[in-house]
């Protein structure tokens, strides 16, 4: 795995100063996080008003990386408060870089949120949890988190994936692996972009994986869209032994060549990692939680781009194992 600097767009101090003012009014007005249709009215208007500087840097990706690291933005470890124990117990934790993050995404797209993922807030809080250290989870924390499309068994997953560091003394790196980084043979591309096996729900999201209504519907891995190759990725829940012995081998070269280009991307308080998430497969290194309050914590968003085509058009097909994406802003 590289250890290579990712992309970096720098705000300045006037434009990240705007984005703070404008995040602590919107708090302030409402006293909370905790997104209503009020809150994210406010936040599409305060959104549509930044200027060119900031609208430049939270442009789409634009490099074969396909993830860029926004820099500007800052956090203070003593005001943010202890890591929750967990994500059920973060509560307002952290709430001016909810708002923050909101904003961002607002720029980039228009934020989802999911019913059956953490009571279908908008933001969410990455954070080690007691008694979920070995799940192929965020709240996970002793095992290698595989590189994975964000919520691969759904349709209407996201576009973009924003992580926002509020804490990571102990440098915890993020993983990332491009496609446009990959090299495969012509054959395994053939195989891999043909819809064989499905990507179940992940342990994320209990009601899905109960979902009994129809069969999984089998995806492919690649797809070639109009500006280059995209992956919809996830082993740890796709039953491999439902193909050939063909598709196997192909699909774990593919898994190689992944692991070969892998980066590992360690954020400071206040980094936001931007992926795109039809491009990059990304993951987490292990490492031993302490459950003290000062353990690694992250803040997620997810980012539809309106108008965007990159994914099949048998999509459109999928049941997505009846989960809902909530939108935060409706045209």
């Amino acid at each position: 795995m590289s250890t290579a600097a990712a992309p970096v767009r720098q705000l300045d101090a006037r434009t990240t100063g705007e984005l703070r003012r404008a995040a602590e009014k919107i708090l302030a007005e409402f006293g909370t996080s905790a997104t209503s249709p009020q809150l994210l009215e406010q936040v599409a208007r305060t959104a549509g008003q930044f200027g060119d500087p900031l609208r430049r840097h939270c442009r789409p990706v634009d490099t074969a990386d396909g993830l860029f690291v926004l820099r500007g933005p800052d956090v203070d470890d003593e005001t943010a408060g202890p890591t929750p124990a967990g994500w059920t117990a973060a509560g307002d934790s952290g709430a001016v870089h909810d708002i923050t993050l909101l904003l961002l995404a607002s720029v980039m797209g228009n934020p989802i949120a999911w019913e059956g993922q953490q009571d279908g807030r908008f933001v969410h809080n990455i954070v080690p949890s007691p008694g979920h250290e070995s799940e192929q989870t965020g709240a996970s924390s002793t095992v290698l988190l595989s590189p994975h499309t964000e919520d691969a068994f759904h349709p209407g997953r996201a576009h973009l994936l924003m992580l926002s560091c509020m804490r990571n003394h102990d440098g915890i790196a993020t993983t990332a692996a491009s496609i446009r980084k990959t090299v495969l043979a012509d054959e395994d591309v053939e195989l891999l972009s043909r819809p064989v096996v499905p990507i179940l729900p992940d342990d994320a999201y209990t009601e899905a994986q109960g979902f009994a209504d129809e069969a999984p519907p089998p995806v492919p891995a690649l797809f070639a869209s109009e500006d280059g190759m995209t992956l919809r990725f996830d082993p740890a829940y796709t039953p491999l032994e439902q193909a050939d012995e063909d598709y196997r081998v192909a699909y774990r070269r593919l898994e190689a060549e992944l692991a070969r280009v892998s980066v590992a991307v360690s954020l400071t308080p206040g980094d936001v990692l931007v992926v795109d998430n039809d491009l990059v497969v990304h993951g987490r290194v292990p490492f031993q939680a302490r459950y003290d309050g000062t353990d690694r914590w992250l803040k997620r968003a997810s980012v539809r781009v309106p108008g965007r085509r990159s994914r099949p058009p048998a999509e459109a097909d999928e049941h997505g194992y009846g989960q809902a994406a909530l939108e935060a802003h409706t045209s």
